[in-house]
């Protein structure tokens, strides 16, 4: 068996069955499912069920103690050379299993991972919020694809692989509730093992499905980060400063805009910033609408 499918599930039948549809349709067919309900209220058997005659997939169930653990879970039980790590919410391309059997043999990657990107599904709020993780203007498009931002590349657990080997030098992910990915994607670098983005190896990935759920999603990412910077010193790059920059440059804007004459002219750059980041989403998706949605998830 060459790739074991890893899934940590938590309260979400239905985009599991969107997930498990699309892996239906691989046309690089040596792989199982490896499925890990994770104390889920909202159990995915059924759904599961539905594909037992379609895919080589098992289930499990054990009891909710995170996604980073459930996913050692499912190593442990997966009988492939490769582990892959998708979340509940993603669909995969019919061409994704053969894209990353082709860059990890060419890139000769022991971890891996892939681009995301919106699928035309995808409601206007989704497609906003994909543009704003993956937009060379807002994350540096290290998640929409592009190669090396700031150092090694650092897989994500929406899209990652590792080799068997990895697993078991490092241990696999930590007890973290948030950032425990990028915690593992510093350890196995620190180990010695070679990273890398598969760019042909991308998913459709939903993240959330209104503003309020991402912004807190953020706020995790944000406290993640700096709980990573004293595990892994010297992780912390100047990138990682830019949205709290940002928050920053809009703080004083408005405090000189409302007290200090002329002081609008503060807000200048930050307007020319939006601009370009409404047109830039705008041409991207083909609508004014997802074009003004993305500077408010920007």
């Amino acid at each position: 068996m060459t790739y074991s499918i890893i899934v940590a599930v938590y309260n979400r039948p239905d985009e599991l069955d969107e997930l498990l549809d699309s892996l239906t349709h691989q046309t690089f067919t040596d792989f199982e499912v490896v499925i890990v309900e994770d104390g889920s209220s909202i159990p995915c058997k059924t759904v599961c069920d539905r594909y037992a005659d379609r895919l080589n997939l098992t289930y499990h169930v054990k009891p909710n103690s995170g996604p980073g653990t459930s996913r050692n879970y499912g190593c442990e039980r997966a009988n492939g050379d490769v582990f892959i790590f998708l979340d509940s919410d993603c669909m995969v391309p019919p061409t994704y299993l053969a894209a990353i059997e082709a860059g990890r043999r060419r890139d000769l990657l022991e971890a891996f991972g892939g681009p995301d990107r919106e699928h035309d599904s995808f409601s206007p709020i989704q497609k906003a919020i994909s543009y704003s993780m993956t937009s060379i203007l807002t994350t540096g498009g290290i998640r929409g694809g592009k190669r090396r931002v700031g150092g090694a590349f650092h897989p994500r657990s929406f899209n990652m692989g590792i080799s068997r080997a990895v697993y078991e030098a490092t241990g696999g992910f930590s007890t973290l509730r948030f950032g425990e990915d990028v915690d593992f994607s510093l350890r196995i670098i620190e180990s010695g093992f070679r990273t890398g983005l598969i760019p042909e190896a991308w998913v459709y990935h939903k993240r959330r499905t209104d503003f309020k759920k991402f912004f807190k999603q953020v706020h995790n990412s944000g406290i993640a980060r700096i709980n990573l910077s004293l595990r892994h010193p010297g992780s912390l790059k100047l990138t990682h400063f830019f949205p709290a920059s940002v928050t920053a440059y809009i703080v004083i804007a408005l405090g000189y805009t409302l007290f200090v004459r002329h002081g609008w002219v503060t807000m200048v750059p930050l307007l020319a910033y939006a601009i370009a980041i409404s047109i830039d989403a705008a041409i991207r998706n083909r609508s004014l609408w997802i074009g003004g949605l993305s500077v408010i998830a920007s």
